[in-house]
Protein backbone atom coordinates (compact mmCIF):
# COMPACT_ATOMS: atom_id res chain seq x y z
CA UNK A 1 0.00 0.00 0.00
CA UNK A 2 3.38 2.20 -0.09
CA UNK A 3 3.43 2.91 3.53
CA UNK A 4 6.37 1.52 5.94
CA UNK A 5 5.12 0.11 9.04
CA UNK A 6 6.73 3.11 10.96
CA UNK A 7 4.71 5.07 9.35
CA UNK A 8 1.59 2.62 9.92
CA UNK A 9 2.48 2.31 13.26
CA UNK A 10 2.92 6.28 13.71
CA UNK A 11 -0.59 6.72 12.17
CA UNK A 12 -2.03 4.34 14.54
CA UNK A 13 -0.33 5.48 17.79
CA UNK A 14 1.14 2.12 18.21
CA UNK A 15 5.03 0.73 17.70
CA UNK A 16 6.43 -0.52 14.60
CA UNK A 17 7.15 -3.38 16.88
CA UNK A 18 2.98 -4.16 17.32
CA UNK A 19 2.48 -3.69 13.40
CA UNK A 20 5.05 -6.12 12.47
CA UNK A 21 3.68 -8.37 14.62
CA UNK A 22 0.14 -8.23 13.64
CA UNK A 23 1.69 -8.52 9.67
CA UNK A 24 3.74 -11.74 10.69
CA UNK A 25 0.62 -13.31 12.39
CA UNK A 26 2.57 -13.13 15.95
CA UNK A 27 -0.09 -11.19 17.34
CA UNK A 28 -3.81 -11.30 16.85
CA UNK A 29 -5.29 -8.34 15.53
CA UNK A 30 -8.93 -7.13 17.05
CA UNK A 31 -11.70 -6.53 14.74
CA UNK A 32 -11.45 -2.78 15.70
CA UNK A 33 -8.42 -2.67 15.36
CA UNK A 34 -8.35 -3.80 12.09
CA UNK A 35 -10.99 -1.11 11.06
CA UNK A 36 -8.39 1.33 11.89
CA UNK A 37 -5.96 -0.44 9.31
CA UNK A 38 -8.40 -0.48 6.52
CA UNK A 39 -9.00 3.09 7.14
CA UNK A 40 -5.14 4.51 7.75
CA UNK A 41 -4.26 2.68 4.38
CA UNK A 42 -7.38 3.84 2.70
CA UNK A 43 -8.50 0.38 1.66
CA UNK A 44 -11.88 -1.38 2.63
CA UNK A 45 -11.64 -4.20 5.86
CA UNK A 46 -12.60 -6.73 3.00
CA UNK A 47 -8.95 -6.30 1.48
CA UNK A 48 -7.57 -8.29 4.42
CA UNK A 49 -9.25 -11.17 3.52
CA UNK A 50 -9.23 -11.68 -0.35
CA UNK A 51 -8.67 -15.29 -1.29
CA UNK A 52 -9.70 -16.57 1.44
CA UNK A 53 -13.03 -19.29 1.16
CA UNK A 54 -16.09 -17.04 2.12
CA UNK A 55 -17.83 -20.33 3.46
CA UNK A 56 -15.61 -22.44 5.14
CA UNK A 57 -16.86 -25.79 6.16
CA UNK A 58 -17.70 -25.69 9.79
CA UNK A 59 -18.59 -28.47 12.57
CA UNK A 60 -21.26 -27.85 14.26
CA UNK A 61 -21.90 -28.62 18.04
CA UNK A 62 -22.90 -32.23 18.90
CA UNK A 63 -26.56 -31.52 20.48
CA UNK A 64 -27.90 -32.92 23.92
CA UNK A 65 -25.96 -33.06 27.40
CA UNK A 66 -22.68 -33.14 25.55
CA UNK A 67 -22.74 -29.90 23.70
CA UNK A 68 -23.77 -28.35 27.72
CA UNK A 69 -20.65 -30.18 28.89
CA UNK A 70 -18.59 -28.19 26.40
CA UNK A 71 -20.32 -24.98 27.27
CA UNK A 72 -19.74 -25.22 30.99
CA UNK A 73 -16.40 -26.27 30.18
CA UNK A 74 -15.21 -23.14 27.69
CA UNK A 75 -16.82 -21.29 30.79
CA UNK A 76 -15.03 -22.34 33.07
CA UNK A 77 -12.08 -22.65 31.63
CA UNK A 78 -11.98 -18.52 30.45
CA UNK A 79 -12.18 -18.22 34.01
CA UNK A 80 -8.91 -19.29 34.74
CA UNK A 81 -6.60 -16.32 35.36
CA UNK A 82 -3.37 -18.19 35.99
CA UNK A 83 -1.79 -18.85 32.30
CA UNK A 84 0.35 -21.49 33.57
CA UNK A 85 -2.72 -23.61 35.49
CA UNK A 86 -4.67 -22.58 31.77
CA UNK A 87 -1.74 -23.87 29.84
CA UNK A 88 -1.78 -27.04 32.09
CA UNK A 89 -5.67 -27.46 31.80
CA UNK A 90 -5.48 -27.71 27.92
CA UNK A 91 -2.56 -30.26 28.22
CA UNK A 92 -4.47 -32.43 30.06
CA UNK A 93 -7.66 -31.88 27.99
CA UNK A 94 -5.90 -32.63 25.08
CA UNK A 95 -3.84 -35.90 26.33
CA UNK A 96 -7.52 -37.33 27.06
CA UNK A 97 -8.39 -36.70 23.11
CA UNK A 98 -9.20 -39.85 21.49
CA UNK A 99 -7.43 -38.32 18.09
CA UNK A 100 -4.28 -37.71 20.23
CA UNK A 101 -4.14 -41.30 21.60
CA UNK A 102 -5.58 -40.17 25.13
CA UNK A 103 -8.99 -41.51 26.99
CA UNK A 104 -11.88 -42.54 24.13
CA UNK A 105 -15.43 -42.14 24.92
CA UNK A 106 -16.47 -42.43 28.42
CA UNK A 107 -19.42 -44.57 29.81
CA UNK A 108 -21.54 -42.07 29.49
CA UNK A 109 -20.88 -41.62 25.50
CA UNK A 110 -21.06 -46.15 25.11
CA UNK A 111 -24.17 -46.55 27.05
Amino acid sequence: MGMTQEQLAAALNISYQQVQKYETGANRVSAGRLYEIARKLESEVGFFFDGLDPDPASTPLPHGGRNRAMIELVRNFSEIEDAAVRSAVSSLVKSLSPRRGGGGASQEETG
